[in-house]
């Protein structure tokens, strides 16, 4: 990956570059930020620096992902009570080589996952505990590049622990992550935190302009939805705007439950809603849920009076965003986003889909009705 190659970021370029310049590598670091941002693309960039200055050849190597002392790590679900991340390497390799900034929720729809849970296993931290007690093949540095390192079992950040105190000579670790929150805080406390920034709007509209041939105001349009994720504003470009399936949902599920106040029988419809959503893999109902928080805040700014900050509406089967709108405030916002939080906390511990869904579907016909 060359930083040419790089969507916006150039402070962060500029940094990374010292440092290597500066000899002034940290041996372990953490790269925070959307996937959409470039995490990465800066740590494949970075690992292309470093293997350089030790040889030339390396560039071709990493930039195809088949440099032998590049060593790349990221989550898969488990099989025959194994779970390695290099039984689905080629897959891995083929999308990033596509689109580098594609998403987790993008691996787990090529992997056809279905309701299986995506995890970095401690059997993959023994792996890599394996290569990197080898000698490097080049003689130079050996790099780990672990992409959603946030996804690591309980038992996997402990092993991995130990592998962060005690590297072998010359191992460079590069983590990726959307978030810190996952990981144990001495994992932490032994990492140099790299805070990956959204891309500004211009950057997203400078790439966009260069791969689309859109006028200046789609352009505008997929940039401010994006929110400056470049992995969003090319599913929005490739597919000629936001996909209206959690749209349908959403204005389903909206709609019977300020039903059910006068129609209890439309529970009965909830329920199905329920259903159908509960079949979804994990990974896609997780990706609802933030999508139903986000309309629910974008509804309070609109009610609010501030419909310059709402870069997203839902405009599917003749909804009234603005009388919906009147119904989210200051009285039921928190409950709202709590019972999605929720939710989320027990879908991520594998309690019963239908259940959850069927129980958030109905508190919103109460919520949803409450006075300002």
């Amino acid at each position: 990956m060359n930083w040419e190659d790089i969507t916006g970021q150039e402070n962060l370029i500029k940094q990374l570059k010292d440092s290597v310049a500066n000899n002034r590598v940290s041996h372990a670091q953490l790269f925070i930020g959307k996937e959409g941002y470039g995490t990465l693309p800066l740590a494949l960039a970075y690992a292309q620096e470093i293997l350089k200055n030790e040889n030339e050849a390396a560039v071709s190597k990493v930039q195809h992902l088949n440099h032998l002392d590049l060593h790349l790590s990221f989550p898969v679900f488990s099989e025959k009570s194994k779970s390695l991340s290099k039984r689905f390497y080629e897959d891995f390799r083929n999308m990033i080589l596509e689109n580098p900034y594609s998403s987790f929720d993008d691996w787990t729809t090529i992997l056809e996952s279905e309701n299986k849970q995506f995890f970095i296993s401690v059997d993959e931290i023994e792996d890599i505990g394996g290569k990197f007690l080898l000698k490097s093949f080049e003689g130079g540095t050996k790099i780990l590049i672990m992409w959603c390192a946030n996804k690591m079992s309980d038992a996997a950040s402990n092993k991995f622990l130990k592998f962060l105190e005690e590297p072998p000579k010359n191992t460079l670790i590069i983590l990726t992550a959307d978030s810190d929150q996952d990981f144990l805080q001495t994992i932490l406390s032994r990492t140099q935190i790299v805070e990956v920034p959204r891309l500004g709007d211009e950057d997203v509209k400078q790439y966009l302009s260069e791969k689309y041939s859109f006028d200046q105001e789609k352009i505008s349009e997929i940039a401010i939805q994006s929110q400056g994720d470049l992995n969003v504003a090319i599913k929005l470009a490739e597919s000629g705007g936001i996909s209206t399936e959690f749209e349908e949902l959403f204005v389903q599920w909206v709609r019977e439950a300020f039903q059910v106040k006068k129609k209890p029988e439309m529970l009965k419809n909830i329920i199905d809603w329920a259903r159908d959503i509960a079949g979804w893999s994990r990974e896609k109902q997780k990706s609802f849920l933030d999508y139903c928080a986000e309309m629910f805040r974008m509804a309070l700014l609109q009610n609010y009076g501030t419909p310059d900050l709402v870069y997203k509406k839902i405009n599917v089967s003749n909804f009234n965003w603005e009388k919906f709108s009147e119904y989210i405030h200051g009285a039921n916002i928190e409950d709202i986003l709590q019972e999605i939080t929720d939710s989320d906390y027990h879908l991520q511990r594998n309690a019963n889909a239908k259940i959850v869904w069927t129980d958030m579907g109905i508190k919103l016909s109460r919520y949803i009705h409450r006075s300002a």
